[in-house]
């Protein structure tokens, strides 16, 4: 753990110093982040009139007509964005994560989720709606491609800050996430085969496994992210669905077995929620409370409202209007946290088993469902989450193609790119410390959202544009609105397209 008063410098090992200085960076921006990502979700949930709750059955019906081929045959369907976004946010975040929250921050941290998933969907409409306004369309492909670097390139101005924000999401979904689903694959699968020091079998037995494994993800991955964003949302439509249903119907199995315990387990959420046990030192850190704040980074971790990754897929849809992407993305924050994050948390917490730092992550999971379904559960919550990471693997693939093009897209780049994403993907599979890994998905997470949430604030008028847009057809009686750039003549001037 890192201690503020010895320097990084004298820790022992190089990986125990750079574990040091992660999170040396990561504590006080986190302090600041979490009220700025509040702040941010507020304004817009305000601004836009509670777009997430009037709008929610709106966006039911978006993604229930989004299903249907694209008009353009270069392009994928809303639903296929959808699920190419709900593929990079279902992960090991729903299931490994939560648990890491409650392990933490006790029960509360599930409150917390909840909060930010809820005021997220405003920030998720809204970033999802500017990357729709500002998308172009690829020379090489053909394909829409967009998201933040290019509204904050074309909407603010500010090529050198899109040229960043680009680099960290490369950084941050290209690399650091996919060693985290990676690693997490790997310990679902020691537990799940019984292949721990307890039943017999040696580290050194043990690490020769985890490259087997390591080896095995790479040769999956490898054919679909070389065919592209195209290849990744076909994948992404037939896998993710699946893996939801199937998951949360193990979970609905679990609170219909446990119903007595439901009034229990709500009583200790918002008990735990309020309690006043700090997070940390320093001016805002103090004011956070522990369940606050793992709430919260395991929140933003897992439905990604705000931070800027999910526009990326929502821009490569082709839709009538800007809005009805960023209506279906919102629904892909309540999707995620509402009801996988949930699932997860009512599963560890309608168990008899307790949070402790010796039981936490997937173990404790697979422990806490054990006790509820039988043995058989580390086997089935083996291949679930490898669904779920699998699929966020190629999910954020999808986020960092859409930015390294952005950039410099040219087939040789692209090559050595897609080289650099299977063997961060072998790393997080043999790497022995988890937690550095999830400590550089802090860090890096947090500078994406905070160069994201800025720009999407500074953007609000164009996002309450298109939402009066949109509602304002709607009430017409338009079935389906459609955006026309020439009935904006502020807009023409600066989004300079033949899309809209």
């Amino acid at each position: 753990m890192y201690n503020k008063d010895v320097s990084c410098f004298a820790q022992e090992g190089f990986f125990e110093s750079v574990h040091c200085s992660v999170n040396a960076i990561s504590s006080p921006l986190w302090d600041w982040l979490i009220w700025i990502l509040l702040g941010v979700g507020l304004f817009f949930s305000i601004s836009t009139g509670l777009v997430q709750l009037r709008l929610f059955l709106r966006s039911i019906k978006e993604i229930k007509g989004s299903r249907q081929n694209a008009n353009d045959p270069h392009g994928i369907t809303a639903f296929q964005a959808f699920v190419t976004g709900l593929a990079s946010r279902v992960g090991t975040g729903n299931i490994a994560g939560v648990a890491i929250a409650i392990t933490a921050g006790g029960a509360g941290a599930v409150f917390w989720m909840w909060v930010t998933a809820l005021i997220g969907m405003a920030s998720a409409f809204a970033e999802s709606s500017l990357a729709q306004l500002f998308k172009v369309r690829d020379k090489e492909t053909g394909l829409f491609r967009g998201g933040p670097a290019y509204y904050i390139a074309h909407g603010l101005g500010q090529r050198w800050l899109s040229v960043l924000f680009s680099v960290s999401l490369i950084l941050c979904f290209g690399f650091v996430y996919n060693a985290i689903q990676a690693n997490t694959i790997v310990q679902a699968v020691q537990s799940a085969a019984s292949m721990t020091p307890s039943h017999g079998v040696s580290e050194e037995t043990w690490d020769n496994y985890k490259h087997g494994i390591a080896a095995v993800l790479v040769i999956m991955t490898a054919p679909i992210i070389f065919g592209g964003v195209k290849r990744v949302a076909r994948v992404a439509e037939a896998i993710v669905p699946l893996m939801a249903l199937l998951y949360l119907g193990v979970a609905l199995f679990v609170i219909l077995t446990n119903l007595g315990g439901i009034p229990k387990m709500f009583a200790l959420i918002f008990e735990d929620a309020f309690t006043v046990k700090a997070a940390g030192g320093g001016l805002l850190g103090g004011l956070i409370s522990q369940a606050m704040m793992m709430g919260i980074k395991r929140g933003l971790y897992s439905n990604e409202a705000g931070q800027g990754s999910a526009p990326n897929a929502a821009a490569a849809a082709d839709v009538k209007h800007p809005a009805s992407q960023g209506l279906i993305q919102m629904l892909g924050v309540f999707v995620d946290t509402m009801l996988v994050c949930s699932a997860t948390a009512f599963i560890i917490l309608l168990s008899d088993f307790q949070a402790t730092p010796e039981l936490s992550g997937i173990q404790l999971t697979q422990a806490a469902l054990s006790s509820q379904i039988g043995a058989w559960a580390q086997q089935f919550l083996a291949v679930i989450l490898f669904m779920f990471a699998f699929s966020t693997i190629i999910g954020n693939y999808a986020y960092a193609e859409t930015n390294v093009r952005y950039l410099h897209g040219n087939a040789a780049l692209m090559t050595v790119f897609r080289m650099i994403v299977l063997a961060f993907v072998y790393f997080g599979a043999v790497a022995k410390e988890a937690a550095i890994v999830w400590d550089m998905g802090d860090l890096s997470m947090g500078i994406m959202a905070l160069i994201n949430l800025i720009a999407i604030a500074l953007l609000y008028k164009l996002v309450l544009l298109l939402l009066k847009d949109y509602t304002s057809k709607v009430k017409m009686g338009k079935t389906e609105p459609e955006f026309k750039l020439s009935e904006h003549p502020v807009l023409k001037r600066k989004i300079k397209t033949d899309i809209w």
